[in-house]
């Protein structure tokens, strides 16, 4: 029956604060996609340990991959998973690369869709109450303030004009936009089944 043809696997990225698991909510209610945030697992492990630590970033990547694994094998038509990747770090390439081939190599299609906004858009969006209902370990708004501004000093959160050289491949600028807008943007761009189609 060929189920895993149909799997769609949306890496939604971009740096803090961008918009990325709002977005995901909408698209996920424009389709039939579930919408797994990076803050699920972090905010999971952390209740035991800070994600800093070894021990806190091997559980996250442990739960991470456990679901990754289960949802590439399942007939789910597809995952959306929110990740803030830095370009500068060639192990964030690895580990896009890595769960990228996880879907693929069961049939899958993996779609890239990056978001960037201005800073000050974003300083405004790190407190926005969906994301602090969402994120408890963002709720201490000047801390995540100061990982904004320290990881945007340290890293290169957005890419490169040509540096993802992917067919399924998708920037937005949504300083401006709404996130359903933009949601139906990626939606409309990959031809995805909306919620009542799609069910053959």
């Amino acid at each position: 029956m060929g189920v895993h043809d149909q799997m769609k696997f949306i890496i939604l990225f971009g740096p803090q604060a961008v918009g990325k698991m709002t977005v995901g909510q909408h698209l996920a209610e424009l389709t039939d996609f579930k919408l797994f945030h990076n803050h699920m697992s972090i905010d999971l492990v952390s209740q035991f340990f800070d994600y800093g630590t070894p021990s806190g970033k091997r559980l996250v990547n442990l739960i991470r991959h456990e679901i990754f694994e289960e949802v590439s094998k399942s007939d789910l038509p597809g995952l959306i998973f929110t990740y803030v990747w830095a370009f500068d770090l060639q192990d964030d390439w690895d580990y896009v690369k890595r769960i990228s081939e996880m879907f693929e190599s069961r049939g899958g299609t993996v779609y890239f869709v990056e978001l960037e906004a201005e800073l000050d858009e974003r300083m405004r969006r790190n407190k926005a109450a969906n994301r602090l209902e969402h994120k408890p370990t963002k709720r201490n708004v000047e801390k995540s303030e100061r990982d904004l501004l320290r990881t945007l000093e340290a890293h290169r959160l957005n890419s490169y004009p040509g540096e993802i050289a992917k067919e399924n491949y998708l920037k937005i600028n949504n300083s401006d936009l709404e996130p359903g807008i933009v949601a139906q943007m990626i939606k409309d761009q990959f031809g995805f089944d909306g919620k009542d189609k799609g069910q053959a």
